[in-house]
């Protein structure tokens, strides 16, 4: 809103000003060095000395501009031609006119100032005051703070703003073409909050950088004065850090060792402390330093300790702790007769373990370590995919390690400890390398003892350290690496040894977890025995050990929930203690209320219960499952289809079988109908010639409608002639076909060496069939013709 005064206009020089905004009420100094100052200041002496500034900041006239009386003509000190001027008014800008000399002339039109609202003027210009007064007091500009404190005329106040440095000229310029004392108030206070708020920021960052800055120089001068100190006294640093020529010197290190160290030293000792080089250096002779060279611990001698170790530790794997046993035998017999290192090459093989998960490879580890005495320390290779996590990175680079092996004989304090290599099998290579390879030396006895990191580049010697190696299968370790190692194999537990694991080491560990007492909660060796066989399916025991704990902790609820258990209420004088505890047994009949219905159900019977479904046995990185292969016919085109995400090997082991039963005859009408093999579980990828006598079996059943029995698996390589070849994993196979109540297996007979390792508990419960040909696995695994018959009626 513009309330410009009715008054004859009048005709007034144009005094332009390019970067200044001048408010009424402010008196400012222009230079006349511009032919335009110096007309419109000579044009204001014939017009009353009066004259109107108008803002041009980018060459474009501003719509209104200040009517100024000019004070006085004159020069500044330096000597430049000035005048100085009073501005009075505002005034709007109209047309050009007439006027005597080069100035520009124009109508001004002036502008009456315009209160809305006289008690918010008042509210605003008192905000507005102490806004300003607090800008002028960080600045400690007194004088001005008393001038600012005498102005009582909200449109006085707010025209000072013409002053402030932290205005920008396009607000100055609203300013000035605002007629209305509140809207110019209400503006200044907007822009005055964000200047404030700016401002705190700015000190509040300049206040951080000067507080660190003398924290800084602080610590700089303390730590010069410290260094002056110690030297002075004698003692530049308490743990002899820096002096590393007699740390070097005093180590009980190799010649060879100790040569490269004292280069490193003198490099270090020629090197400016300024230099990145100096840190490199400093952290590789720490390294060396901190590498027990000299250290060794003594081996046990006693054998009988080891086995009782073992046997406390592990129920079952006889034959992996007598083979364990035997290879720690070798070794101390060697040692005590000085054998331990010939030519500087140690002996005896690196250990493999492998077996399924949860079968104690691990804690075997754990356990070879404390038989011997030594220590033991655990490397984890699952997933390590660089070279230089086994052989260390080059010092040129920016954070530069040794390898994972150095770092564990540093950690083990000792240059023989026993160091698991867990989870080798999965070991991965890429763009950086491949860790398998640099294990190749590590693991060879017969080159391990000049083992060379890149980052230490001095012989490392290995022979006296003993390695035991894990994985799942050995199917995936490169052989190279697998020609280095011995393989162990761990096939799983019987349902007898879990029952025996978990009574003696699982139940108690669980209870203590728990927080249970032995005789507040006991679980019988028939219901450890039922979770081991109904509520778990796996070769080792972790899903048991994890079912036991669900047992107990619903058990501590029931526990904590009864009567007198020290959460209910008492009355005085009575006495919870008593015969009754609160014992919990848990056995077959209550189990259900622990762990729900059981999950695994033996379902063979019903599988095989038509024709066309056999029963075979597989191996798979958990350990031997059970695999039901199925067939069916129908109208069509002949022709076959094969389902369940098969491999190459086993599409063909189903087209070797049935070449053969049509080789013999025995296909029935199998050749003009349409074929569908399908392995279920189609999500799990399947391959693997084991399944070829399951493939046959499964067809002929078909063809003949015989059903198979189905107590009945079978595992074994089918060729053309209908001969069965061997397969591996035989142990692992027939624990899993105990595991799924099965009683009769067949297996190839050039396998029979193998049921040699098989636990006699299992070879009690299963009737082992050792065949040869096809023809001996059909004859025992179909059912006869007239109990077919017999079934039908």
């Amino acid at each position: 809103m513009t309330a410009e005064n009715q008054a004859t206009p009048q005709k007034l020089p144009v005094l332009p000003l390019s970067d200044a905004v001048v408010l009424p009420g402010m008196v400012i100094p222009i230079e006349l060095d511009e032919s335009e100052a110096r007309a419109a200041v000579d044009a204001a002496q014939t017009a009353e000395d009066r004259l109107l500034l108008v803002p041009r900041p980018d060459g474009e006239y501003a719509p209104v501009g200040t009517i100024a009386v000019l004070e006085q003509v004159g020069r500044l000190p330096s000597g430049e031609p000035a005048a100085v001027v009073r501005a009075e008014s505002r005034a709007r800008i109209g047309a050009g006119v007439l006027g005597p000399g080069a100035a520009l002339w124009v109508e001004a039109h002036e502008i009456e100032t315009i209160v809305s609202d006289e008690s918010r003027a008042v509210e605003l210009a008192a905000e507005y005051k102490s806004l300003v007064i607090s800008i002028l007091q960080q600045r400690n500009a007194w004088q001005m703070i008393d001038s600012v404190q005498k102005i009582t005329d909200p449109e006085q106040l707010a025209d000072t703003a013409g002053w402030a440095p932290y205005l920008d000229h396009d607000q100055k310029v609203a300013l000035l073409a605002e007629p209305d004392v509140v809207a110019r108030l209400e503006s200044l206070i907007g822009w005055t909050k964000d200047h404030l708020a700016e401002q705190e920021v700015a000190d509040q960052i300049g206040k951080d950088v000067r507080e660190g800055m003398e924290k800084t120089q602080r610590e700089f001068l303390l730590r010069q004065q410290l260094a002056a100190i110690r030297k002075e006294l004698g003692e530049d640093d308490p743990d002899g850090a820096d002096d590393y020529r007699s740390r070097v010197e005093q180590a009980d290190l190799p010649d060879d060792v100790r040569k490269a160290a004292l280069a490193e030293v003198n490099k270090l000792e020629r090197t400016s402390e300024q230099s990145p080089e100096t840190g490199w250096i400093r952290t590789w002779l720490d390294t060396i330093l901190e590498i027990p060279w000299s250290v060794r611990t003594d081996d046990s001698d006693d054998l009988g300790r080891t086995r009782e170790v073992l046997d406390a530790d592990h129920a079952g794997l006889d034959d992996v702790k007598q083979r364990l046993v035997e290879f720690l035998a070798v070794r101390q017999r060697r040692n005590r007769r000085g054998l331990s290192v010939i030519g500087g090459r140690g002996s005896g093989a690196v250990l493999s373990l492998v077996g399924p998960p949860g079968v104690g490879k691990t804690s075997i580890g754990e356990s070879v370590a404390r038989a011997l005495g030594r220590k033991f320390v655990r490397v984890a290779l699952g997933g390590v995919r660089d070279e230089a996590e086994i052989r260390g990175h080059r010092r040129t680079y920016v954070g530069a390690m040794p390898g994972r092996i150095v770092r564990a004989i540093t950690e083990a304090g000792s240059m023989n400890p026993v160091i698991l290599l867990d989870e080798i099998d999965k070991v991965g290579a890429d763009y950086r390398g491949d860790p398998a390879a640099a294990l190749l030396e590590v693991l060879d006895p017969a080159q391990n003892h000049t083992f060379r990191d890149h980052y230490l580049e001095v012989d490392l010697d290995l022979s006296d350290v003993l390695f035991l190696a894990t994985a799942n299968v050995f199917d995936t370790i490169p052989q190279p690496l697998l020609d280095r190692m011995e393989v162990v194999t761990l096939d799983g537990y019987t349902e007898d040894e879990k029952i025996a694991i978990a009574r003696e080491h699982l139940l108690p560990d669980q209870l203590s977890k728990a927080g249970l007492e032995t005789d507040e909660v006991k679980i019988t060796d028939e219901a450890l025995g039922l979770i081991a066989r109904e509520y778990t399916m796996e070769a080792g025991v972790r899903q048991l050990q994890r079912a036991i704990a669900k047992v107990l902790r619903k058990a501590t609820v029931q526990l904590d929930s009864q009567p007198g258990s020290g959460r209910s209420d008492r009355e005085d004088g009575d006495d919870a203690s008593g015969d009754d505890h609160g014992t919990i047994t848990v056995d077959t009949d209550n189990l259900n209320e622990y762990l729900g219905r059981p999950r695994f159900t033996r379902e063979s019977a019903e599988r095989t219960s038509v024709p066309g479904v056999a029963t075979g046995l597989a191996v798979t990185g958990a350990g031997g499952d059970v695999l039901f292969i199925e067939a069916t016919e129908m109208d069509g085109d002949a022709g076959m289809i094969v389902t369940g995400q098969l491999g190459d090997v086993m599409k063909e082991s189903v087209q070797i079988a049935l070449s053969y039963l049509r080789s013999r005859g025995q296909s029935g009408d199998l050749a003009q109908k349409r074929i569908h093999v399908h392995v279920p579980a189609g999500a799990v990828p399947k391959d693997g010639p084991s399944a070829g006598v399951t493939m046959t079996t499964a067809l002929a059943s078909l063809a003949s409608g015989r059903p198979v029995k189905s107590s009945v698996g079978m595992t074994g390589e089918v060729t053309l002639q209908g001969k069965v070849l061997p397969i591996g994993g035989v142990k692992q196979k027939l624990l899993a076909a105990h595991r799924a109540g099965l009683t009769d297996v067949i297996i190839p007979k050039r396998n029979e060496p193998d049921l040699d390792d098989l636990p006699d508990s299992v070879r009690q419960a299963l009737t082992i069939h050792p065949v040869g040909d096809v023809s001996e696995v059909l004859a025992i695994a179909l059912e006869d013709a007239r109990t077919v018959h017999d079934l039908a009626a």
